[in-house]
């Protein structure tokens, strides 16, 4: 399948997106501020000041949760967007750094890291981690500047083609080669140098089967 490559290249930018952050500050200087002040401009009694502080303390432990929470899965994010930009892979396969191509092969990583770790870790960590990176992906889109209708329709084709990926890959360690091939021709199919990137994610495979999730939220890895 091939992915439509008018996208910007400021697609994968390592990190969280911009807003989040902003969002994140924005929404801890209401809360203190509200904690102390009425909209009168005056100080709230002292019980009523208790209840509210304690509220205000309770969503700012969420917020903080989540942030620490992205925190540990951008690393996972970042990892993949490595993988997904290796300039030697670009070259053993006689390929461009396309956006298409850096979004095939990030979906790809994604693939390979979920089918490795889905039996060893929490399964509810891996949705965690599988609900972060495609939102990741949708947030990039609308930090780019489409629309809703837009980013829903691009969303899917991604969802469809990684899905699509996880079945075919499904039983990759008992697959021969020429099976491979056909396996990777369904969503690789304008790719020429096939072998090549066979023999690359049989080592990436390799190299999954012996970590495991902890070791990718510790922090980002050297290719």
């Amino acid at each position: 399948m091939y992915i439509q490559t008018s996208l910007s290249n400021l697609l994968f930018v390592e990190g969280l997106p911009n807003s989040f952050l902003i969002s994140f500050l924005f929404e801890t200087s209401i809360l203190s501020i509200f904690c102390f002040f009425s909209k009168k401009g005056t100080p709230w009694c002292f019980t009523t000041f208790l209840n509210v502080q304690f509220v205000a303390i309770k969503q700012i432990k969420i917020i903080y949760n989540i942030l620490n929470m992205n925190k540990n899965y951008i690393y996972i994010y970042n990892n993949l967007i490595n993988y997904a930009r290796n300039k030697d892979l670009y070259i053993s396969l006689n390929r461009n750094d396309d956006f298409s191509d850096r979004l095939t092969l990030f979906l790809l990583h994604f693939a390979f890291l979920l089918k490795n770790f889905k039996d060893k870790d929490d399964k509810k960590e891996l949705q965690a981690v599988y609900d972060f990176n495609f939102r990741q992906l949708e947030l990039s889109l609308r930090e780019i500047g489409y629309g809703d209708q837009t980013i829903n329709k691009k969303m899917k084709v991604y969802l469809n083609l990684f899905h699509s990926m996880i079945s075919e890959i499904h039983f990759w360690d008992k697959l021969k080669k020429i099976e491979k091939v056909k396996k990777f021709e369904n969503f690789l199919g304008d790719f020429t140098n096939i072998d090549s990137i066979i023999e690359y994610f049989d080592k990436f495979n390799e190299k999954l089967s012996k970590l495991n999730l902890k070791s990718y939220l510790k922090s980002v890895s050297n290719i």
